[in-house]
């Protein structure tokens, strides 16, 4: 039978260099009485005698002597495994995994040349899919979403200020269209379509006061990205529901017209999730410690 007690092995090369029980015991940090019951156990084990024993001295048998030749260089590899793996936790450097739907990747850009700048041994592998994958199955970091689509059980680190709405169209696209006093008016326009990858096509949000409600609106086009959903607004294909910091400067140079502005209520921006803080490596905190805001 093999043994996969790693400390009875250590046990064994312990007392195999230093020829005493009781000196290996205390460079084990354990009572001579433990390493020879573990000696006594690995040898059951093996079905061997590794150690020959008398009152005033302590041998390995040559069965002994040739276990021990082949398991110092194991645990030698071993040992340079070991810390490999446990300084990726104290080293901010190799790969992050992050999950990102694409309409989150503003959050992300403005920060790319700080954080390979401070940090030029981190990879940050970003994969960009609007589907609300579960991060710990697909082998994920982390991940970026809305606050109200992240699991209870997960970390999350807010890294962008609340979103509001803005409901816009182009000067040209209400020219001989009335504006909507209601939401439900939308319904009588044409409006961009968002598909939010798996979840399906976004039915648009509006609250005032304790009122609140969601409309399926209708249009000639269903789009993937919200850069898709500004231009096709730009060009009067219909009503866009699109973030408000998108469209600020078309709405101040008037290319934008906005509508239905007090149904349009703030809400939680984007954050960065992951699973624990248990066993964080240091080159996801060093990602965190750049994307989190406040």
């Amino acid at each position: 039978m093999i043994p996969t007690d790693l400390a009875s092995l250590t046990a064994f090369v312990a007392v195999a260099e230093e020829k005493s029980f009781t000196r290996a015991a205390k460079r084990q940090g354990v009572s001579p009485s433990a390493i020879s019951h573990t000696m006594r156990g690995l040898e059951e084990t093996l079905g061997v005698r590794l150690i020959a024993r008398t009152t005033r001295s302590v041998a390995l048998t040559e069965a002994g002597e040739q276990f021990l030749d082949r398991l110092r260089p194991a645990l030698k590899d071993l040992g340079e495994s070991l810390q490999v793996v446990s300084g990726s936790r104290a080293k901010p450097a190799g790969r992050v995994r992050l999950l990102v739907p694409r309409y989150a990747f503003s959050v992300i850009a403005p920060k790319l040349g700080e954080l390979t700048r401070r940090y030029p041994e981190i990879i940050l592998d970003i994969t960009t899919d609007d589907s609300r994958k579960d991060i710990v199955a697909e082998h994920f970091d982390a991940g970026i979403h809305f606050g109200e689509y992240i699991q209870k059980d997960m970390i999350a680190v807010r890294v962008s200020p609340d979103h509001r709405p803005a409901i816009v169209a182009s000067p040209e696209y209400l020219r001989s269209r009335p504006k909507p006093k209601l939401p439900r008016d939308l319904l009588k326009h044409r409006c961009i379509n968002f598909r939010h990858g798996d979840a399906g096509i976004y039915r648009w949000e509006f609250e005032k006061g304790r009122k609140s409600l969601s409309i399926s609106v209708n249009g000639p086009l269903v789009v993937e990205d919200e850069e898709l959903v500004l231009r096709a607004a730009l060009d009067g294909v219909g009503f866009a529901f699109i973030s408000e910091h998108k469209v600020a400067a078309y709405l101040e140079a008037g290319t934008l017209v906005r509508v239905l502005e007090d149904w349009c209520q703030p809400f939680p921006g984007f954050f960065l999730f992951y699973p624990s803080r248990r066993q964080q490596t240091a080159s996801l905190a060093a990602v965190i410690s750049v994307l989190r805001i406040g």
